[in-house]
């Protein structure tokens, strides 16, 4: 079975292994009839914004082939202060940069109305930069859908035929637009109606902010030489299937994907990192620092630490899952990993650059499990490491720590993983216990800090 790596600094290993492998040493390279650039799960992440711009451009520049843009939702984040306080200003720069490099389409996720509560707002204003907008998800105010679940782009000598879905977690929307949106499963959607949209297609790309999950029910339906861009998850990887290719492209604009589809009529995929030391886009790169100077207080500027090192995400998220054991005395600690969004760096941490890695707060929670539930909580979490694409929960939990020689074990998690320790924990029946005094932020900026 394949293995599956959502990290990427695992993945990038793996990828160079793999380059002097002789049996794909030996492949014979097929023409590229087209190239697809894909992104998921932005997040307003502004370090990267005009780094990723500038990989775009240099993508187009340096590859003759045709190119489609593919930005598969979550392009905003209300958590980001200077996205709030600007409306997105560098958001919605880059986005209107992108039709001019590639015809561009955007499949909504659960954040694109972070910022603006009213999603119809937010695809009108999409289709006037002319990117194109596909979407499940249905306006219950006047029954018809946000956008078309399917369009057609130009591909050069070819059309491509692309179908977007959204995911229908309810709760991770903005909760002022709930009752205005009406969304499928997407797998279910996907039954009824992917054959058709799909039905006398040239190439094809399904984006599905649904996650790994709903994904993976849905690969089977997927005709050969297909492309399916995931999202929602925050996971990142490639996984070939015959002559399709399945990718999760990553998230807060830390990598892109590039898939070509090959004369031949199979898709091949491989990410690329974005580092905010490779080149910026100019114009997007100004605009990023006057609106970061522009809108920052000099509370969120101020530095909290100075990390001698920059961790992974995964190295991120235990070294919190540590802090919070040992804050409540617990035996282990378990966070939510998209509770988190940049993986600490090195040097200066702001305020803000904080708030972007820990993305919300919340209370700390304990519960007293048996020794087995705890071995199967620490099998079930860390998902960044190599594990077969039918081992993915999509949401999963970063843990750190041990269980004692003898005696009950006590876990710590954050009360959202609490409120949820179906999708978390596998259970819907451990009693968790409040940590009085005790948040999620205060512990993971002192923990990071002594990591530092």
């Amino acid at each position: 079975m394949p293995l599956i790596a959502p990290s990427r600094r695992r993945l990038l290993q793996f990828a160079a292994a793999a380059a002097v492998s002789p049996g794909l040493a030996a492949m014979k390279p097929q023409a590229v009839v087209g190239r697809v650039l894909a992104v998921s799960d932005l997040h307003s992440a502004y370090e990267r914004t005009a780094h990723l711009l500038a990989a775009f451009e240099h993508e187009i520049r340096s590859h003759p082939a045709p190119h489609v843009i593919a930005v598969n939702g979550d392009i905003f984040e209300q958590g980001n202060v200077v996205a709030q306080r600007s409306s997105g200003v560098v958001d919605w720069a880059f986005l209107a940069a992108l039709p001019g490099l590639a015809p561009t389409v955007v499949n909504l996720g659960n954040h694109d109305n972070d910022l603006t509560p009213d999603l119809a707002d937010v695809v009108a204003r999409m289709k006037t930069l002319g990117l194109h907008v596909v979407s499940t998800i249905t306006d219950t105010r006047t029954g018809v859908g946000y956008a078309p679940s399917v369009a057609t782009l130009p591909f050069g000598a070819h059309r491509l035929r692309v179908v977007g879905m959204a995911t229908n977690s309810m709760n991770t929307y903005p909760k002022a637009s709930r009752d205005q949106l009406s969304i499928p499963a997407a797998a279910d959607w996907a039954r009824a109606h992917l054959s058709d949209s799909l039905s006398g297609a040239d190439k094809v790309m399904v984006m599905s902010h649904a996650g790994v999950v709903a994904d993976q029910d849905m690969l089977p339906m997927l005709p050969s030489g297909a492309l399916m861009v995931g999202g929602h998850d925050h996971l990142l990887f490639q996984h070939q299937r015959g002559s399709s290719a399945y990718v999760h492209t990553g998230s807060f604009t830390s990598a892109y994907t590039v898939a070509e589809f090959a004369a031949d009529g199979g898709v091949t995929a491989a990410s690329h990192p974005v580092s905010t030391q490779s080149a910026a886009s100019p114009a997007l790169a100004t605009l990023t620092a006057r609106t970061l100077t522009e809108q920052l207080t000099p509370e969120e500027q101020a530095v909290l630490w100075t990390g001698r090192r920059a961790l992974s995400l995964g190295d991120t998220g235990r070294a919190i899952a540590a802090g919070m054991a040992r804050a409540t005395g617990a035996h282990a600690g378990f966070i939510g990993h998209t509770t988190l969004g940049n993986a600490a760096p090195a040097g200066r941490v702001s305020r803000y650059v904080f708030d972007s890695i820990v993305r919300f707060e919340g209370r700390l929670l304990t519960a007293e499990v048996s020794r087995a539930d705890f071995g199967t909580f620490m099998a079930r979490a860390n998902q960044d490491r190599p594990l077969p694409l039918g081992a993915l929960t999509g949401d999963f939990l970063y843990a750190f720590g041990a269980a004692p020689e003898r005696g009950p074990i006590r876990i710590v998690t954050t009360d959202w993983c609490a409120t949820n320790q179906q999708t978390y924990f596998g259970r819907d029946d451990l009693i968790f216990q409040p940590s009085p005094g005790l948040t999620l932020k205060a512990v993971a900026a002192s923990a990071l800090a002594s990591e530092g």
